[in-house]
């Protein structure tokens, strides 16, 4: 099985560490996926494409049909914008669960989606945080997670690692070779073990469900940063959306309450479920995003799924 890392070309902030990683020795052309080259290094395989990095569906199924070779898990790498204009290196799981059929995707993807979050994504943002900081990145970059957002579509375990937040950071040389270093230690290239690869006996066999929170997810990354946390889906506010039922209802039955926050929680359970064989899927909440009727509901659909809710402690 072969880990495929994707890059285009029109995006700075993608093919400036795959260039950096490609640098690193070990590397052969592989053969064409259609009219995209592909590399080759030992177990690892790299796409470079000239479309946007969120509409290239499928990519692991189409390169299976052309090779013969399984897809283990997907690393796409890419550019990040944020509002603040933060500098930062993001790392996160993709889907748009909460959407409906017919809506319109903003970035890729497709309705009531989410792809099977990559396990490394908790072990590589913490080697992430130890390579910016040996690279003297932290404090100007912020390293941190991001909820589950955006496509492409596709069925393998995936992860996006960014760099953000503008132009002037998608190109910095210090921010790729980082993400290339990331890439080459994580995935054992270096001679060492590759990190994140998920065991389904091991003896840390929680996974952390996130619900609730911003976008960066501060309450579940303070957890995730602990050593030997696995990570899954990071459902935010805005993936759970919840209609207020009103004073007249109370906010106690579940079932009163509109929105796609059901169909959203059991898309990223299940997604998570299947990125860790073995594993118990558990939910976090971040508490204090929860006005009381919201906070009710989620407890009470979670028990009807039988997902556990852990508390910090429980994960590590």
């Amino acid at each position: 099985m072969v880990t495929l890392v994707v890059a285009t070309t029109i995006d700075p902030a993608s093919i400036g560490p795959a260039s950096a990683f490609l640098a690193m020795p070990g590397w052969h052309p592989g053969p064409f996926l259609q009219e995209i080259p592909s590399y080759v290094n030992g177990e690892v395989r790299l796409l470079k494409h000239d479309n946007s990095i969120v509409k290239e569906d499928h990519l692991d199924k189409r390169w299976e049909a052309a090779t013969g070779e399984v897809i283990n898990d997907v690393i796409f790498l890419s550019r990040h914008t944020a509002v603040s204009n933060r500098p930062a290196l993001t790392v996160h799981p993709i889907g748009i669960p909460h959407l409906r059929e017919g809506d319109e995707p903003p970035q890729g993807g497709k309705p009531g989606w989410a792809a099977p979050p990559n396990p490394r994504i908790g072990p590589w943002l913490r080697l992430l945080k130890r390579i910016a900081q040996n690279h003297n990145l932290i404090p100007e970059f912020e390293v941190t997670l991001e909820a589950t957002h955006h496509g492409p579509e596709i069925d393998s375990p995936t992860m996006f690692v960014e760099i953000g937040s503008t132009e002037e950071y998608w190109g910095r040389q210090d921010a790729a070779q980082a993400i290339a270093l990331l890439l080459w230690e994580g995935l054992g290239l270096g001679g060492g073990g590759a990190v994140g690869n998920w065991n389904r006996n091991t003896d840390r066999n929680k996974i952390l469900l996130g619900i609730g929170g911003g976008h960066y997810a501060p309450r579940h990354m303070d957890v995730v940063l602990k050593d030997d946390v696995w990570v899954g889906h990071l459902l935010s506010g805005y993936s759970i959306p919840m209609e207020d039922p009103g004073p007249s209802k109370g906010g106690t039955n579940a079932k009163d309450i509109g929105g796609t926050w059901r169909e959203s929680i059991k898309v990223g359970f299940e997604a998570t479920q299947a990125a860790f064989p073995g594993g118990e899927v558990m939910a976090h909440l971040d508490h204090k995003s929860f006005k009381s009727w919201q906070k009710i509901a989620i407890t009470g659909f979670l028990a009807e799924l039988n997902i556990k809710i852990g508390k910090p402690g429980d994960f590590y």
